[in-house]
Order: structure tokens, then C-alpha cells, then sequence
């Protein structure tokens, strides 16, 4: 793994750092210094205390207060040593079925990199609050539409009404939307299968070439995610008038969309939202809610 994580800090809450330091017990001087060292914070998101000082509680009456951004980290740093010691995850075969697929030295790769790791984190926290609102279309008779950032559709609606340089914001966040509903809520994006107008409509927005849209309409829910996913992230990538950082880890997750989806359904079914999970599952919306 590479040694540094830039960007951590900026995220952890003061309660958060009191907490990485107390568990490990830091003494007050290197308490202070914590914020500045990256490599730091992350060997301490990857610490086993730390791990059960979050997850581990059982009691309500002990619950330890964390941010989100801290308990996604800690959870995404614990799918490292998970993926360590196994051969295979199971995958979505249908609706509630699971096959087990032998993809874990990808994933391993995947999570190899800090900065996609830190991506990880800053995605899951980024759907803590969900934006939603509404917007007048033009176009004829003027209309007052809704926009919510856990449906898709209405998200790409805004495609048509921002300012070009809005437009790669908007990108990134339909590519953020896939991911999180694919890779959080796997069933639930299963379950409520987008009908044929939407598909099409999603499909226009992403510019997906007219000859490739019949094929793309009859795929599975979350292939069909996927491909919208890493299409947008790249929209935002081509559209953005500047190269940065982050942008060029949108486009590696572009690249390993299904891996970084993969991770998230692990992180979701044992930490998050999962029948064992450890997390406060209130922390994520739940998509229809919105």
C-alpha cells in the first residue's frame, strides 16, 4: 500500500482525532501533531482498536460518537484485512441470490491505492445528507420539476437546465448515484428496476450512442449502473476545465467501476446495511425515501 492518504484530516472531526488517539492511547503531543501526518490517521483507521471501538459496541448505552466520514474510513480500512484473508465474495446472481466469485486479488489491488480508498470513504459520508429540491424547466410551458440525488433520473433531469460549467458537477454526482445504489443497495436497485422510458431517458443523458441503447435497455439493473456509472464519471472527467487529483481518481474508478462496486457491497452486507452489520445503518438514506 502506499504510504501516504492526503485529505483524511480534512474530514475527521476533533471528537474523531480524540478518539483515534485516545483508543490507542497517544500521548497529548503526538495527539496534536495527529492531524498533520496522513500516514498516521490511516494506520490508525486500519488499527484493530480502533475497528472495535466503532463496530465493536453492542450496548446502546455505549455507543461511541463518530463522524460518518470516521466510521466509513474504519470500515473501508477493515475490508483491507477482510479481502486479505479471502478467496472469493458472493455476487449478485438475481434478487437475493448470491454466487461466490474469485475476484478478491482485484479488489485487493483496488484498495491497494489510498486515494481510492479515501474516495470510498468521501462517497459513502457524501450520501449522510442527501440534496434534493426543485428546479424550473423551460422549453415550451415552463415547468417546476424535482431533483433528488438518490434518483438518477430526476438528477440527470438538471443535465438540461445548468450552465455548461455546471454540467461536469453534475456528471460526477450521477456517476456518485450509481455507485452508491449499486454498491450499497444492490437489491433494492434489483428490485426496482428502472422502466423503459427512464432507461431511455438515462441512456440520452449519458450520450450513449443510438445503436448501443436497445441492448444497453434490456440489461440487468445493476449492469446497467455499472456502464452508466463509469460512462458519467468519465463525462465528468472529459467536461471538468481542469485536471485535478480527484478528478483523476474519478477516472481510475471509471476504469475498476465494478470492483469499486464489489468493495462497496462487502462493506454494505458485513458493516453497513447488511444483515451482520456493525454500523448504524441510519447514517445512509435509503433510496425512495428521499
Amino acid at each position: 500500500m502506499d504510504a501516504s492518504a492526503p485529505g483524511y484530516a480534512d474530514y475527521l472531526t476533533d471528537a474523531d482525532l480524540r478518539l483515534l488517539a485516545g483508543v490507542v492511547g497517544l500521548a497529548a503531543g503526538a495527539m496534536a501533531r495527529l492531524a498533520d501526518d496522513p500516514a498516521a490517521i490511516e494506520a490508525l483507521l486500519a488499527d484493530q482498536r480502533v475497528f472495535e471501538a466503532v463496530f465493536g459496541v453492542t450496548d446502546p448505552g455505549e455507543m461511541v460518537l463518530v463522524s460518518p466520514f470516521l466510521a466509513f474510513g474504519v470500515a473501508v480500512h477493515r475490508a483491507v484485512a477482510d479481502l486479505a484473508a479471502m478467496d472469493y465474495l458472493p455476487e449478485r446472481s438475481g434478487l437475493r441470490q448470491r454466487i461466490p466469485v474469485f475476484d478478491t486479488p482485484e479488489l485487493r489491488d483496488f484498495l491497494g491505492s489510498a486515494q481510492r480508498r479515501l474516495f470510498l470513504a468521501q462517497l459513502l459520508a457524501s450520501f449522510t445528507r442527501v440534496a434534493s429540491g426543485r428546479y424550473r424547466a423551460a422549453g415550451g410551458r415552463a415547468r417546476t420539476r424535482r431533483f433528488s440525488e438518490l434518483d438518477p433520473v430526476r438528477l440527470a433531469g438538471l443535465l438540461d437546465v445548468v450552465p455548461e460549467d455546471s454540467r461536469p458537477g453534475v456528471y460526477r454526482r450521477l456517476g456518485d448515484v450509481s455507485l452508491f445504489l449499486a454498491g450499497v443497495f444492490p437489491d433494492y436497485s434489483a428490485m426496482h428496476a428502472l422502466g423503459p422510458v427512464d432507461v431511455s431517458r438515462l441512456l440520452r443523458s449519458a450520450r450513449v450512442p443510438v445503436r448501443e441503447r436497445d441492448d444497453l435497455a434490456a440489461a440487468p439493473a445493476l449492469d446497467l449502473l455499472e456502464y452508466l456509472g463509469a460512462r458519467w464519471y468519465r463525462a465528468a472527467l472529459a467536461t471538468a476545465p481542469v485536471r485535478t487529483a480527484g478528478l483523476d481518481v474519478v477516472g481510475e474508478v471509471a476504469e475498476r467501476f465494478r470492483q469499486a462496486r464489489r468493495v462497496l457491497n462487502h462493506l454494505a452486507d458485513r458493516y453497513l446495511v447488511g444483515s451482520g452489520a456493525g454500523g448504524d445503518a441510519s447514517w445512509l438514506p435509503r433510496p425512495g425515501t428521499s
